[in-house]
């Protein structure tokens, strides 16, 4: 499957990463609301037809993207930004890869 960025072009789906459901609002950090948790995390609803997803360029501009795809073709409908149509993405999840190690400064003793 290909996604088309709107940054790096049309790219191979290995180097996207699904960031979760766009229809559904996350509760707020701070909540400690058990149910309300367990409701975001469990609870899913199968949809048929068009679904608004978020989902990173990892493997390119690291960019969060709101894509519209179908859940009985998987036929990209649309890809923007996420951003640009007023969504807040998710942090992205930091692979081992991204991490880098820390050491002093430069021109400073350990």
């Amino acid at each position: 499957m290909l996604i088309t960025c709107p940054y790096c072009g049309p790219r191979d789906l290995a180097e996207f990463s699904y960031q979760g459901d766009a229809n559904r609002p996350r509760p707020d950090q701070h909540d400690t609301d058990q149910a309300r948790w367990n409701a975001y995390v469990y609870d899913r609803s199968n949809p048929a037809g068009p679904h608004r997803e978020y989902w990173q360029h990892a493997g390119g501009c690291r960019k969060h993207l709101l894509i519209v795809r179908s859940t009985l073709t998987h036929a990209i409908e649309s890809v923007a930004f996420a951003g640009a149509q007023g969504a807040t993405p998710r942090p992205a999840r930091r692979s081992p890869k991204s991490r880098t190690k820390t050491g002093p400064a430069k021109g400073k003793k350990p």
